[in-house]
């Protein structure tokens, strides 16, 4: 397969719907540390090998890298939820095997692999025999049955599926193309009546500030002790607020949500919209007066919100890929459910590696240190 690569600057990168792959992220990443380099890819696949089109004869798609360094001389090139067009099963592993060769002589010398946190649904969605008896999905096999799948017509079968995803593989989508009330009515009915109860309770959500940061970080601090959560620095969700990228191609709006009542701080949330999607991008609630519901009260705000300003989508961005109580985001699905929308289940984090046996000794080093997060 051929593909035409060609570096742009970040600040080019087309605006769209999938967050990472835009110029704000690109800016985020720099702030942190992180070098960034962007691409055009065009590919002669006709439209017929595509499952998302947009009236092209060929492919067209911009391409984030985000470059991090894991020592003095070694690097890794990681892509969140990228490339963003998806092409068909059959041609995944072909495309991702001609994209790293051909992006390689771009990526720094001492760079061992590329990682792809893929946004394309996983395959293993369209297998029955991955759904238990309650229609629930169980999820894909064991990552060898998957590697076979995705390696099957590459020259060097080379893709290996990651030990563990970066950015959340599962998440829910709630169209927001419908009227309010179709949006309700598809709720479960413990998710309305909580949006009404913490109305009557007399919580109320209101867009906030950066001055109101540190309030909603002194709750984040309270949800990550009771949970178990890494916590991240106030100044990660300083940059998240104030990078805007406005005069890029591709800027995203972040909004800061507080839930309060009698000027008590309840509950928040940043959420950001991008491209037409909505992305409820972290949140945080007090342990206290749980019974006022301000969880629900918020997550309807956002929605309502996010429909005003035009969007057509909502991300829950992040749930547990199975709804058994065991899984540690079971009480995140839960919640999230409860509001409607869609399930989707994206193929996940897949390694080219360059250095097989770099990458080896990095593998292994992160299986027993639990990944590392972008």
């Amino acid at each position: 397969m051929k593909l035409d690569i060609n570096p742009k600057e970040t600040e080019a990168i087309r605006p769209g719907p999938i967050l990472p792959q835009t110029a704000y992220w690109a800016r985020l990443k720099e702030k942190h540390g992180y070098k960034t380099i962007a691409f055009d890819i065009k590919s002669g696949l006709p439209e017929r090998n595509l499952t998302k089109w947009k009236s092209h004869h060929q492919l067209f798609d911009d391409l984030l890298v985000v470059i991090r360094r894991i020592s003095p001389y070694k690097s890794i090139a990681y892509v969140p939820y990228g490339p963003t067009t998806e092409p068909r099963d059959d041609l995944r592993g072909p495309l991702l095997e001609a994209l790293s060769e051909t992006i390689r002589p771009f990526l720094p010398d001492d760079c061992i692999m590329i990682r792809y946190d893929l946004p394309w649904q996983s395959p293993w969605m369209e297998d029955e025999n991955t759904y238990n008896d309650h229609g629930n999905w169980t999820g894909p096999p064991e990552p060898r049955i998957q590697e076979m799948r995705m390696n099957f017509d590459t020259r060097n079968w080379n893709l290996q599926k990651a030990p563990s995803d970066v950015l959340p593989a599962h998440t829910i989508f709630l169209d927001l193309k419908q009227e309010e009330e179709s949006i309700l009515k598809k709720m479960k009915s413990k998710t309305r009546y909580n949006i009404r109860l913490s109305g009557r309770r007399g919580v109320k959500v209101k867009k906030a500030g950066i001055n109101d940061l540190p309030a909603w970080y002194s709750i984040y601090l309270e949800t990550t002790r009771r949970n178990g959560i890494i916590r991240d620095e106030i100044k990660y969700f300083d940059a998240v607020i104030n990078t805007q990228a406005a005069e890029s191609a591709s800027p995203a709006r972040t909004i800061l949500l507080m839930a309060e009542d009698d000027n008590r701080k309840l509950a928040g949330m940043l959420m950001t919209i991008s491209g037409g999607r909505a992305t409820y991008l972290y949140g945080a609630s007090s342990s206290n007066n749980r019974n006022k519901m301000a969880t629900y009260a918020l997550q309807w705000k956002a929605i309502t919100l996010a429909k005003e300003t035009g969007c057509k989508e909502y991300d829950m961005f992040g749930v547990a890929g199975h709804p058994h109580p065991s899984h540690p985001m079971y009480g995140l699905y839960r919640f999230k459910s409860g509001f409607g929308g869609e399930l989707f289940h994206r193929q996940g984090c897949w390694d080219y590696p360059f250095n097989p046996d770099k990458y080896n000794q990095y593998r292994m080093a992160e299986m027993n240190q639990g990944g590392y997060h972008n």
